[in-house]
């Protein structure tokens, strides 16, 4: 898995979000209610702190408390840690009862949007908005582009800066702030 996905001011973050599918899964889950470059950080901290590759099998495996304190260590990896550890603990447990502890194996194969779709909703802390997010990051930067992704993705197949699946540098993540704060002051 490699791709262009730069963003995050870290040139190893960026590099383990581009070949570390659970990498790229765990930034996504924690993109929400914190900066977008920090969220995608998170997964090089944690597996700086754990001293390991980053694994479903191993974080499953963990305690969901052993997970809340690598993740409470300053500087905390998410503003909500222990919700955002207990998720992300939530999410190896999952990947490892339906996909053989195997991230790859959510989009391996598929040929239908809807279908990834499905697949995505059906993880942890996964709704509907971060699912269209993620299959336009897959589609983007991936080139995980499964027939009707740019229906199922609606606004964020689109061109331009509309979500991460745009940010190949952090020039790009800072126009991504400006034309969302574009949009609020027009409402």
């Amino acid at each position: 898995m490699s791709s262009s996905l730069r963003f995050t001011g870290n040139q190893d973050a960026d590099d383990l979000l581009n070949d570390n599918p659970l990498a790229l899964l765990i930034g996504m889950l924690l993109d929400q209610q914190f900066p977008i470059e920090r969220a995608f950080l998170a997964p090089y901290l944690l597996q700086q702190r754990l001293g390991v590759h980053l694994d479903a099998r191993d974080l499953a495996d963990m305690a969901p408390s052993a997970l809340v304190d690598l993740f409470s260590q300053k500087p905390a990896l998410h503003r909500f840690p222990k919700a955002m550890a207990e998720r992300a603990h939530s999410l190896c447990v999952f990947l490892v009862e339906h996909y053989d502890g195997n991230p790859d194996n959510v989009w391996a194969d598929v040929s239908e949007a809807e279908i990834l779709r499905d697949r995505l909703l059906a993880l942890p802390g996964f709704g509907d908005k971060k699912v269209k997010i993620f299959v336009a990051l897959l589609a983007k930067r991936f080139a995980v582009a499964p027939h009707g992704w740019e229906v199922v993705c609606g606004m964020y197949s689109a061109p331009g800066f509309n979500s991460v699946a745009d940010l190949d540098s952090p020039a790009a993540l800072a126009q991504l702030r400006k034309q969302r704060s574009d949009a609020r002051r027009k409402t």
